[in-house]
């Protein structure tokens, strides 16, 4: 069988003490503690426990088999680095950003309920229930954080947002802190920005060959915008940083507006937005303008003023890279014209469009399966038949989630003069263009994971509902 434990079970050891003695928390009692265990094992360490925890212990039985893969599940561990925690509630804090960042996780959710608060955790885009914190204990973790991060510790009524430079031994990075109230008290996002650009590169990112010809092509143009489009947390600033990191050279002026500044690069002039003391992406881009730049990149196009100057400023001369939230890339060419920008600039300006998700990648345990055609979402009509496809299994390589890592999907439409002319008219069902081009959708690119087995139909379902 497979052992499932709660958060609260999960905190009665630490990882060390479960890898240690190899046992996995079953409950908890004033009167005892009970333990998963091999049957081989339990004389042997019995009294031990019993002196560790000054509690009687008792043991229920499972195989070794089922023993490790909770250890594996439950008791993540970093190979290079070991993080402790011995039930502290002052060295909690430091703990959890530290473990979160070990586990590759992007957020730490702290939030409060009615009769209970707990901490999730986001790794590869889902959020993973890992600890639960005592009531009394809430209140002085909100206030650390608060303090930690600048904030008005007696504000209590307004969300807040902050920031922490976080360093310890083995970790070191920024954190961006959001406070929000609700019903029970204030939930706390911690965002971990990852300083760390070395890795970053354009070919890895999961372009195909013809999509990363295109983009290079685009961007390597003296003049015009580049638009990528998505939903938040789908990949659109590593995407941007990989760009900068391919354009950052000796005679090149890059300067950045951001929010947050995600990654640092040496040779760009990076800004971080401040709405408090007036800097925000519309008097950066006209201070920009002044400061001779090659290139610049505006971390979101939000409004229409934004939108204007970025067009100014691609008509003056400069190369502008930019994100903004639509469901499609040639969605971006009407959410522009929807907030006024006239089509004719846009038609001028633009030189490519970029739409982009992100999906987590089956681990090699995966399973084969006879595949049905009722598994597609109800209005998606599949150009192949698919008589198999894999599913999750899970195993020690992937923590058994059954997925390991993720892979970005692309839908790149650079805007020749044809498409110019579209843009101009306002001709906004552009399939036929795109299919002439061999253009493929984020939909058949997403299918295309799925039917060679890189991904399960569960990861690209909402896509495929949506497009």
């Amino acid at each position: 069988m497979n052992i499932r434990i709660s958060p609260e079970a999960q905190q009665i050891i630490t990882p060390q003490q479960a890898w240690h003695y190899k046992i996995i928390p079953h409950s908890k009692t004033e009167e005892e503690i009970v333990f998963f265990i091999t049957e081989g094992q339990c004389l042997v360490i019995q009294d031990e426990l019993e002196i560790l925890f000054l509690q009687n212990i008792k043991f229920v039985f499972e195989s070794e088999e089922d023993i490790e893969r909770a250890l594996i599940k439950y008791y993540r561990r970093n190979k290079r680095t070991t993080t402790t925690y011995d039930g502290n509630s002052n060295d909690f804090l430091p703990f959890l950003i530290t473990d979160a960042k070990q586990l590759g996780s992007s957020d730490i959710h702290i939030e409060v309920y009615e009769e209970r608060c707990r901490v999730r955790v986001r790794i590869d885009g889902r959020l993973v229930e890992r600890y639960k914190i005592e009531e009394k204990d809430y209140p002085s973790l909100i206030n650390k954080v608060k303090i930690m991060a600048g904030l008005d510790i007696a504000e209590k009524r307004l969300p807040q947002d902050g920031r922490i430079f976080f360093k310890d031994a083995s970790t070191k990075m920024d954190i961006r802190v959001s406070v929000l109230p609700t019903l029970h008290g204030e939930k706390i996002v911690l965002r971990l920005l990852n300083n760390d650009a070395t890795n970053i590169q354009l070919d890895s990112l999961g372009f195909e060959k013809n999509q990363l010809q295109d983009y290079i092509e685009s961007v390597k143009k003296p003049h015009g915008i580049v638009l990528i489009s998505g939903p938040t947390g789908s990949g659109k600033t590593t995407t941007l940083y990989a760009t900068l990191k391919l354009l950052n050279q000796e005679h090149t002026n890059i300067v950045t507006i951001e929010d947050p500044i995600e990654y640092t690069l040496e040779g760009i002039n990076q800004v971080q937005l401040k709405e408090s003391i007036g800097l925000n992406f519309i008097s950066a881009l006209r201070s920009f303008l002044r400061q001779d730049p090659d290139v610049i990149m505006v971390g979101e196009i939000r409004d229409a003023d934004t939108a204007s100057m970025a067009i100014r400023a691609s008509l003056t001369g400069h190369l502008v890279l930019s994100t903004i939230h639509t469901n499609s890339a040639w969605g971006s060419v009407s959410r522009l014209i929807d907030m006024g920008i006239p089509s004719y600039l846009v038609a001028n300006t633009l030189n490519t469009t970029v739409a982009q998700r992100l999906v987590r990648k089956l681990c090699t345990c995966k399973e084969k399966q006879e595949f049905k055609e009722e598994l597609y979402p109800r209005r998606f009509k599949s150009i192949k038949k698919v008589k198999s496809h894999y599913t999750a299994k899970g195993c020690e390589q992937c923590h058994y989630t059954g997925y390991k890592g993720r892979i970005a999907l692309y839908e790149i439409i650079p805007i020749d003069s044809e498409l110019a002319q579209c843009v101009k008219e306002k001709q906004f069902d552009v399939t036929e263009q795109l299919i002439s081009r061999d253009i493929s959708s984020l939909a058949q690119n997403a299918f295309n994971l799925f039917e060679t087995g890189k991904t399960s139909l569960e990861e690209i379902y909402p896509i495929l509902i949506n497009f």
